[in-house]
């Protein structure tokens, strides 16, 4: 990590392997970025962590975990009206939550520039989707740029630095999920810190700043011709990349999907002619109508929707170019991520010759056993997850929300039926109460999405006096996305905070019926989840443990290994099966003669399960 902070301020030029995450912050430091907020979500956390690599008192610009993506975008938003560079990063659904805030940003005059950095997730790799955020450009009329690898992710962000602050408007900058991790050598510039300059630059002048009826209109016709001006300037300064052998067949494509491409096409002879657009929107009319008009049949390649195809195929309409334009030909076209394999198989839909038929496109083999996401060795989720199954009848309606906790969804426990986005369940959990008297609604929710998303449907449960029960999984991080803090932890990125405890919160706003219990001690929640199912109002149970790969870890770093394990007493043991059946411990195995061990790498000695066995078999 030291020497990871000194690479990204160090004052030479020089070249160094890194993941476009690492790189992107180095764009940042070059560029004079001075405020950068996110909320932890992959593909995009390493982002902070080469961040965190940078001393406090070397770091060149301010950063914060903000409470979720909507106020980071708020934040970065205010300091760059004060004429700051700012940035804010998160995962693609970020931006559902970021919207509202976001679609306004175009209209405004941003004086100190200001870049969005997306984690889109082409095949869903970590989300509950595959969306499209193009989209949402398209909806606020905000330009992309859409790099290909971590040396454009550097080179990219600095341009979008540079053309928004030159005319005060937004810019996105679409990475994808292999995009962010991807390593390679990138050139990385000299670094010549410059003088900060504090002075705060808000003035109402240089608004307006209230969208509101009059004002709108002006705002939405500068915000218009923006684009166009964009589109030049992308031209200008050569983003866009052309290579022209073949008159016969082209490919427009853009980011990842180009890589892809290039390894598929690296074995043929007469190899198409590729346009690579930098930025993807506004889409850029001159340079595609030239690229048309010089090839009798154009491919246009792109992963998710068909932003790019619906556009050109507009262009050439109105320009009334003859060439044939193919884009995705069946529904596999808008599902997955664009790999060479997935290139391989849409470029031969289109034109069977270009790839030999020989080329066998490869496939998983199906003698691999499933690998499903599980929770951690000694997770106070699963002795949570364990302890309230037993209490709750088949019928019962279990809401999951998204965390680690979103995996008791999974055998052996099966809680949690249904799942939207982060601070959803209580919501969702009230809609299923009404009318309903005949089974028991439990909505779960962690803490760090308590504050990031879930207080206000909490709020709308107590107000408009619904009937469930809300189970707050405390664990004090932000485990899924790499231990983030969050407001109960008592620091924050930057320094110790003053933590907001989850109960008095709950307190304040006037829940009466609050239960606690430590998820390791299973009888005690039992009984709380019992008693706080079968009352007739809104009432929240707390099952809290610290996260315990956070445990393991200090373990490890403090001692060099884990010197805690369970053992089983052969003896004792009566093959019930109860701790791999039913509690679901990965550090359990079950050997060829019947006889069950524990696994010392992953036990971390927590002993959850000591309490699950029925003969007594397990102990420390």
């Amino acid at each position: 990590m030291k020497d990871m902070g000194e690479m990204l301020l160090r004052k030479s030029a020089f070249k160094e392997i890194v993941m476009g995450n690492t790189a992107l912050v180095r764009a940042m430091v070059e560029s004079g970025t001075r405020v950068v907020t996110s909320y932890p979500g992959s593909p995009t956390p390493e982002i902070a962590t080469a961040i965190q690599s940078i001393p406090q008192n070397k770091r060149p610009f301010y950063f914060e975990f903000s409470t979720n993506e909507k106020v980071a975008t708020e934040v970065a938003f205010g300091a760059a009206l004060n004429g700051h560079l700012s940035t804010v990063f998160f995962k693609s659904v970020g931006l559902n939550v970021a919207a509202d805030t976001f679609v306004q940003l175009s209209l405004l005059n941003i004086i100190g520039g200001m870049v969005v950095v997306l984690g889109d997730d082409p095949g869903a790799n970590s989300s509950q989707n595959e969306q499209d955020n193009r989209h949402f450009a398209y909806l606020s009329y905000t330009p992309v740029l859409e790099p290909a690898n971590p040396a454009e992710v550097y080179k990219y962000y600095k341009e979008a630095a540079k053309l928004s602050r030159k005319l005060g408007k937004v810019i996105i900058l679409r990475l994808t999920t292999h995009v962010c991790h991807a390593k390679e050598k990138v050139s990385f510039a000299e670094w010549h810190q410059q003088k900060a300059e504090n002075t705060p630059k808000f003035n109402s002048k240089n608004g307006p700043y209230i969208p509101l009826v009059s004002s709108i209109y002006p705002m939405k016709e500068k915000a218009l011709q923006q684009l166009g001006e964009m589109e030049t300037w992308a031209e200008q300064r050569k983003l866009h990349t052309c290579v022209n052998n073949n008159n016969r067949l082209g490919i427009i494509t853009s980011g990842l999907v180009y890589l892809s491409l290039l390894e598929v096409l690296e074995d043929v002879s007469d190899k198409p002619d590729i346009l690579k657009l930098a930025m993807v929107y506004p889409v850029p009319k001159r340079v595609i109508i030239k690229f048309l008009k010089s090839h009798d049949e154009v491919k246009v390649l792109e992963e998710l929707d068909d932003e790019l195809e619906r556009s050109i195929k507009a262009i050439a309409y109105d320009q009334q170019v003859t060439t044939r334009i193919t884009g995705k030909s069946d529904i596999y076209d808008w599902i997955g991520e664009y790999t060479p394999d997935k290139v391989r198989q849409v470029l031969r839909k289109t034109w069977p010759d270009l790839i030999a038929v020989g080329e066998a496109i490869s496939q998983p083999a199906d003698n691999i056993p499933a690998r499903p996401p599980q929770l951690c060795p000694g997770c106070g989720h699963r002795s949570a997850f364990h302890a309230i199954g037993e209490v709750l009848a088949e019928e019962d309606i279990c809401v999951a929300d998204i965390g680690c906790h979103t995996l008791g969804y999974q055998e052996p426990y099966n809680l949690g039926e249904i799942l939207l986005c982060m601070g959803a369940s209580t919501g969702i959990g009230s809609g299923l109460s009404l009318f309903n008297t005949q089974r028991k609604v439990v909505a779960f929710m962690g803490d760090s999405t308590f504050f990031h998303a879930g207080l206000p449907s909490i709020i709308n449960a107590l107000f408009n006096k619904h009937n469930l029960t809300l189970i707050l999984m405390e664990n004090g991080t932000t485990a899924m996305t790499g231990h983030q803090d969050h407001p109960a932890s008592g620091k924050n990125f930057n320094e110790i905070s003053e933590a907001i405890p989850v109960r008095q919160l709950l307190e304040g706003l006037g829940i009466k019926s609050i239960f606690e219990a430590d998820t390791y001690n299973q009888a005690e929640l039992r009984t709380q989840v019992r008693q706080a199912i079968n009352e007739d109002c809104f009432n929240v149970v707390i099952a809290k443990h610290p996260c315990m790969l956070l445990f393991a870890k200090k373990q490890r770093k403090d001692k060099g290994s884990n010197p805690y394990h369970v053992r089983i007493d052969q003896e004792k043991c009566k093959n019930i099966e109860v701790c791999i059946q039913k509690f679901g411990c990965p550090s359990f195995e079950r050997n060829n003669d019947g006889t069950i061990s524990v696994n010392d790498e992953l036990c971390v000695g927590d002993g959850s399960c000591i309490q699950t066995c029925p003969a007594k078999a397990i102990n420390r």
